[in-house]
């Protein structure tokens, strides 16, 4: 039999299989992989279950339902005072991990460079080299996390075609500062590049941080591709609902790969995000201040553990500093040694580097129930203090 794709076959299990198949072999707590453990809103569940008999459960408009495509519109005018076409500039997809892939085949031509700002989601880098793209990256270090503009403009070349921006960022747990984003602006439009822009965790920002568009920045309108997640903003991540909003010149290619690639979304659970995306600001607020409290008790909970906590500005994950602990080994054997030793899950950081990454910190979700925080603290106390 013939080889299969080199690029792929590359690639092992993801470090978030591993470590989940080791805390169950194990019957750790499971603090690594990245979903929450609640329901999601009753009241968007409820509309996914009318959609389900109500309407025809065939397929939908490639494009996504009206009713969703106005809404994410809607949306964008709502929150960040955006000027949305929802006829021309918004598409429906399955998850935001397929906006990027439709955005990355439908954008990127074998040779062109992309820029990556590591660390950084899993999934860019198989892809974009999938797409025929190169790889550029430069790194963000804890526990501050601060953008080396000098650096970003060295990764720019004349063949750069495309950069990732992800903000609220995963990892890292980082917003990124007006004054980063105008450079990143900046350099864009300077080198004519477009910005794929991931905003999964838009609503999910803390204390005096504040999620910045880059769309919403003098003259970005037009060369930047941005990705919602209702996984992540009704707290329904198997339900697999992402939108994008772009430029129409932007948007024809990417939906040609979508259409090639899934096609279109189920119908009924597009219509419950319809309707989701238009609840008063409660909900959203809400949704922010309820895992503030989870971020804030557990980082309390770490405290002398020897585990320190960094600084969490948005997403649901809290990174911890090992150091003090003088453990005998990198992160990935740290994670490991927590999974069968302690019977706590956490992600090795070092995983969404491509290399040389932060090998003294790991990556908690603390997006779980207050009980199961609680009881992984605990056994981080009772070992380690």
């Amino acid at each position: 039999m013939k080889a299969a794709n080199s690029i792929l076959s590359s690639y092992g299990t993801t470090v978030f299989e591993v470590m989940s198949r080791l805390a169950i072999e194990h019957k750790s707590i499971n603090l690594g992989q990245g979903f929450p453990d609640d329901f999601g809103p009753d009241q968007v569940l409820a509309k996914a279950s009318e959609a389900l008999f109500d309407i025809p459960n065939q397929y939908p408009p490639m494009l996504g339902v009206p009713e969703l495509r106005q809404a994410v519109a809607q949306h964008g005018k709502r929150f960040y005072n955006l000027d949305i076409d929802w006829q021309t500039q918004v598409m429906v997809t399955t998850g935001a991990t397929e906006a990027l892939a439709a955005t990355f085949f439908g954008l990127i031509e074998p040779g062109d460079e992309v820029v990556l700002i590591e660390p950084c989601y899993d999934c860019y880098m198989p892809i974009i080299r999938r797409a025929g793209g190169i790889c550029r990256t430069i790194q963000l270090q804890p526990p501050q996390w601060n953008l080396d503009v000098t650096a970003l403009a060295a990764a720019f070349s004349e063949k750069t075609k495309l950069l990732v921006l992800n903000s609220p960022q995963n990892p890292a747990s980082k917003v990124y500062r007006q004054d980063e984003l105008e450079a990143i602006a900046k350099l864009a439009q300077a080198h004519d590049v477009v910005v794929v822009c991931d905003e999964a965790y838009e609503h999910i920002v803390y204390d005096d941080h504040c999620h910045t568009p880059l769309m919403t920045l003098p003259g970005m309108a037009e060369r930047v591709v941005k990705i919602g997640s209702a996984g992540k903003t009704f707290s329904v991540t198997g339900w697999k609902v992402g939108y994008i909003t772009t430029h129409p010149n932007l948007l024809a290619p990417i939906a040609k790969a979508h259409q090639f690639l899934v096609f279109t979304t189920a119908p009924n659970l597009q219509r419950a995000v319809a309707f989701g995306l238009t609840q008063d600001d409660d909900y959203f607020d809400n949704l922010a201040t309820t895992l503030a409290s989870k971020r804030d008790r557990l980082s309390r909970g770490l405290a002398g553990t020897g585990l320190k906590p960094i600084d969490c500005a948005g997403t649901y994950f809290l990174f911890a500093d090992f150091a003090e602990l003088d453990f005998d080994g990198d992160d990935v054997a740290f994670c490991t040694y927590l999974t069968t030793e302690v019977g706590v899950t956490a992600v090795p950081v070092s995983a969404f580097y491509s290399q040389n990454g932060a090998a003294d910190t790991v990556r908690f979700c603390f997006s779980k129930q207050d009980d199961v925080l609680d009881a992984a603290v605990d056994r981080l106390r009772r070992h380690f203090t």
